[in-house]
């Protein structure tokens, strides 16, 4: 099998640049890593995830009203000007914005779980806060007893008489156990359903939280068990008939939905911006207080280099915090409330991960490219899994390796381990890149506390936080001042990065035709590869005047030298 040399396409973009003789990037970003790492200490990331963890936290809530507050608070202290009072010379703005919701918010208040003749409770809400579904309603104050069914199957279900009974099932989902509390005059469901890397026979107390519908009409109640409870439970049903009492106590109330949106407004370009977002809601601390906390510490720091003298943005840094995707999605549709244009958009989500605790490592998900199609070699899906994309849903583009080489950078500054996962969705990048804007997640998986009632403040780190905080504050000021020596350097990291991807996918493909693989299937790749490349070379045009025809000719010809050069299998 022969190929195409592709050594000519690193040389011709060593040619265009006298920066070449660094590591792509390096002379645009060092500078501002060497203003942020000084900077970037932690400490209020790690007091605001302290607060926001403290709360089960739902749009409209008391946890997530009180979380809006603090960050208003704390912008304020760092020179951020409410807009209504905000002067055409205030560059530091925010604001709150309020929507009436189409249902009720809701909050735990308490919940607990014994089985008669026991003097313990099976569970407790004290160490459980994430036994009660969401959504479920009050028990009266002295409680339901009522005897527990074992439902091994919907078949089962279907000829149980469970008028009066609570029923429990490690098998079938609650769906299917509510339409029996509905129609059949069941009284209320016990559930088991922990995912195998949430490592539930070593984390024996873990609950992952749970909702049901909000029915006000016909209000119920649900609880979730741990892999303790359940097992206790079940060896107790062997023995015969089981009886337990439960009281579940929750608020249902009418509430508005908060977001808070502050702007950073750049002096040249103001009209073009980058977008951070981190949801508040969620009951966790690495998700999604360390998001929130993170998050707020880098627009703090911002305000503080920029007001001493330190720092300038040419275009608009914005920082978001709402309700996960919705918050987000609104914010993009709503150009009538935002004068800028959104050029990139990152999502801060379980940025703060003590990973000697919780497993996992840092993640950047990559926007699609052809390792969401083909995942092989050191690609890999997260446990949380991705359906495999098609050619037509790539999104090619720059920001994938821009930001993969300043985390890299920060990781082997702090000797930190910083990986990628292929295109998953799920969190606030999912809507930028919905709206056809470059957008990727910043976060950590697998995490075997993740959505359970064990993600609590021991589980976080204070110095990942400062890693993640620096690496995406270094990436936004490096964009948001893009000139032509960051076009540059843009290009040399993409020659760099697409010798290097053909590299490893040659060899994989000539593996594969050697195991009696297609010669053909196995070019597409690689052509997608290269088409993936020289797209994303193309999208460095979006930081060039439109009348610099030299730095339009160079991105062409660099492009046009990946399609050229090609390894033919």
């Amino acid at each position: 099998m022969k190929s195409k040399a592709i050594l000519p396409i690193f040389l011709l973009l060593l040619s265009i640049s006298s920066f070449a003789q660094n590591a792509p990037l390096q002379k645009v970003t060092d500078p501002y890593f060497k203003l942020v790492r000084p900077e970037f200490k932690g400490d209020l990331a790690y007091e605001t995830v302290a607060f926001v963890e403290q709360y089960w936290r739902l749009a409209g809530n008391t946890g997530f009203n009180n979380t809006v507050y603090l960050i208003a608070e704390k912008l304020e202290a760092a020179g951020y000007v409410l807009e209504e009072k905000a002067t055409d010379s205030d560059r530091f703005t925010y604001r709150i914005e309020s929507r009436k919701m189409k249902q009720p918010t809701w909050e735990p208040v308490s919940a607990s779980l014994k089985i008669l003749g026991s003097s313990e409770n099976l569970l407790s809400s004290e160490t459980n806060r994430n036994m009660i579904y969401q959504y479920s309603s009050s028990t009266p104050a002295e409680g339901i007893t009522a005897e527990v069914i074992y439902v091994e199957s919907k078949e089962a279900l279907s000829s149980l008489d469970v008028s009066g009974k609570i029923l429990f099932s490690d098998q079938i989902s609650y769906r299917t156990l509510q339409s029996a509390v509905k129609d059949k005059g069941a009284v209320g469901v016990l559930t088991y359903d922990m995912p195998a890397y949430l490592q539930p026979e070593k984390n024996t107390t873990s609950i992952q939280f749970r909702g049901l519908r909000h029915d006000a009409k016909n209000p119920t109640w649900a609880i979730a068990l741990s892999f303790a409870a359940k097992e206790k439970l079940k060896t107790e049903l062997a023995k015969g008939k089981v009886e337990v009492l439960v009281k579940t106590e929750s608020k249902i109330y009418e509430s508005e939905e908060l977001t808070v949106v502050a702007n950073v407004k750049g002096s040249e370009l103001p009209l073009e911006s980058l977008v951070f977002s981190a949801h508040i809601q969620e009951p966790g601390a690495n998700d999604n207080a360390t998001g929130v906390g993170t998050q707020l510490e880098m627009a703090k720091i911002t305000a503080e280099l920029m007001k001493q003298g330190k720092l300038d943005l040419k275009r608009t840094l914005t920082f978001l915090w709402g309700d996960e995707i919705i918050s987000t999605r609104r914010y993009i549709e709503e150009k009538d409330k935002r004068e800028a244009e959104i050029n990139w958009g990152i999502s801060l989500d379980m940025v703060g991960e003590n990973t000697d605790v919780t497993g996992g490592t840092f993640l950047i998900e990559k926007m699609p490219d052809p390792s969401a199609i083909w995942t092989r070699g050191e690609d890999k899906h997260s446990e949380w899994g991705g359906s495999p994309l098609k050619v037509g849903d790539l999104k090619p583009h720059y920001l994938n390796d821009f930001i993969l080489t300043n985390f890299e950078a920060q990781g082997e500054y702090a000797n930190w381990v910083v990986k990628t996962n292929p295109f998953e969705g799920g969190s606030d990048h999912t809507p930028f890149l919905q709206a056809d804007i470059p957008g990727l997640l910043l976060w950590h998986f697998t995490d075997q506390f993740y959505h359970t009632d064990n993600d609590r403040l021991d589980k976080v780190s204070q110095k990942t936080m400062v890693n993640v905080g620096t690496g995406a504050l270094v990436s936004a000021y490096t964009l948001l001042n893009a000139d032509t020596k960051t076009v540059d350097q843009l290009m040399l990291m993409l020659a760099a990065k697409v010798q290097i991807r053909l590299l490893i996918e040659v060899q994989l493909s000539k593996k594969v035709i050697a195991e009696g693989g297609s010669t053909k299937d196995e070019q597409l790749i690689l052509d997608t590869w290269a088409d993936y490349y020289a797209k994303a070379m193309d999208s460095i045009k979006d930081l060039v005047p439109t009348d610099d025809e030299k730095t339009l000719r160079r991105i062409l010809l660099a492009k046009e030298a990946i399609k050229a050069h090609v390894p033919q299998l």
